[in-house]
């Protein structure tokens, strides 16, 4: 009889993910199969190592495996390595979605630090590189930021990667003074992930690194509101909001000469009506620019509340949200679950350890998925409900006049 392993179809891992091991199976069964992953990583087929790098990250986004990662994380930093200087688009995007999730399960220290010594030049290589894909450019920017935010111990390593990602976006800036629209190109993409993954770096520069940069880059940074991308605009909104908030950080009576044209010009995004763009793009556009506006003007940061467990988190400034949001992206639905468990993740948002709770309590807390179809089932007939008779009343009114 032929012998079918549990972990000889990457995929399946890929698209379940570890969501059914944790219903159905155990620690071992997770582990088993993620020692085939990773052998798989070395796999001839292309598809096969993408697929196996992908599980993986899907893994470790999902549930904490230090112990497990500490014992190989050499072999898993030299399927990266292999992957990402030899790989095609696809597999290199998975290795550096993959490196990403790895320093975070890992956390700063020694084992972090050796991931972004080998991984960090070719990282590097890769984002500067021209004649590479804009969207593996794009993952690498994200995924250097990351890394580098977690494990950079050397403060002219973390200069360094600054100046790099540097490099990338303010190719978007303003050029030409007779120039008031920046219009959008293939690379847009990979210039906001740059921006992003700086702004993320300078929340943990020194002061003196900080007013360097605010230097350079305040009365350039506004010129990229003029974009044509919506994306490239909140980038540049919410980073400006970010810039503002260290700059009053460092002085409280901190004082910008442009105010008056900045203002007008988040008034104008705030409250945009343009027809010629998408509808769900102005409602988002709309949303983000009132809050920075009220940011830059008032000082003021509307406070955002996230759940996950028992606990809550507050953020209450855009240095948080803004490392919020970048961990999230990387983390996806996995995001709540490290909050919980990830003491580098716990420590950053000042959530001091993890809240240790017994096994009946997490059974009464988690919701089975058929209730939560019932749940959203109810909900939708509400909705239809009150819907029905919001236009029965219109028809009502229409026939009465």
């Amino acid at each position: 009889m032929s012998h079918c392993s549990g972990y000889s179809d990457p995929s399946s891992f890929a698209e379940d993910g570890p969501e059914v091991l944790d219903e159905e199976g155990t620690q071992e069964d997770l582990e088993y199969k993620l020692k085939g992953l990773i052998d798989l990583t070395l796999d001839k087929s292309a598809k096969t190592r993408q697929a196996a790098l992908e599980g993986i990250k899907n893994a470790l986004a999902s549930k904490m495996l230090y112990e497990f990662i500490l014992e190989r994380r050499m072999t898993l930093t030299d399927s990266i390595e292999r992957c990402l200087r030899k790989g095609k688009s696809d597999e290199q995007r998975a290795a550096a979605a993959l490196a990403s999730v790895l320093c975070i399960q890992l956390g700063p220290g020694i084992e972090s630090e050796e991931i972004l010594k080998t991984l960090g030049p070719i990282l590097k290589k890769i984002i500067c590189d021209g004649a590479a894909s804009i969207q593996v450019r794009q993952t690498c920017a994200t995924c250097f930021g990351v890394c580098s935010f977690i494990a950079t111990d050397d403060i002219t390593e973390l200069y360094s990667t600054l100046e790099c990602l540097e490099n990338i976006f303010t190719k978007s800036y303003l050029k030409e003074k007779d120039t008031t629209v920046i219009c959008s190109t293939p690379n847009t993409v990979l210039h906001i992930s740059s921006l992003l993954a700086w702004t993320l770096l300078l929340t943990i520069c020194p002061i003196n690194e900080v007013k360097k940069k605010l230097e350079m880059h305040f009365h350039k940074l506004p010129s990229l509101l003029s974009c044509d991308d919506v994306n490239m605009r909140i980038a540049a909104g919410e980073s400006l909001a970010l810039l503002f908030e260290l700059a009053r950080g460092i002085e409280s009576d901190f004082f910008y000469e442009d105010m008056e044209s900045l203002t007008q010009m988040l008034r104008a995004l705030a409250t945009d009506g343009n027809k010629h763009r998408a509808k769900v793009d102005k409602r988002k556009q709309r949303s983000v620019f009132r809050d920075v506006l009220r940011a830059v003007e008032e000082r003021d940061f509307p406070t955002e509340t996230v759940k996950f467990g028992p606990e809550r988190m507050y953020i209450d400034c855009w240095v948080k949200k803004h490392t919020y949001d970048t961990f999230k992206e990387v983390l996806g639905s996995g995001m709540q679950y490290h909050l919980q468990s990830n003491e580098f993740l716990r420590n950053v948002f000042e959530l001091g350890p993890p809240v240790m709770l017994d096994a009946a309590t997490l059974k009464t807390m988690k919701i089975s998925r058929f209730e939560r179809h019932l749940y959203n089932s109810a909900a939708f007939k509400a909705r239809t409900k009150a819907r029905s008779k919001c236009r029965d009343k219109r028809a009502d009114v229409g026939e009465f006049f």
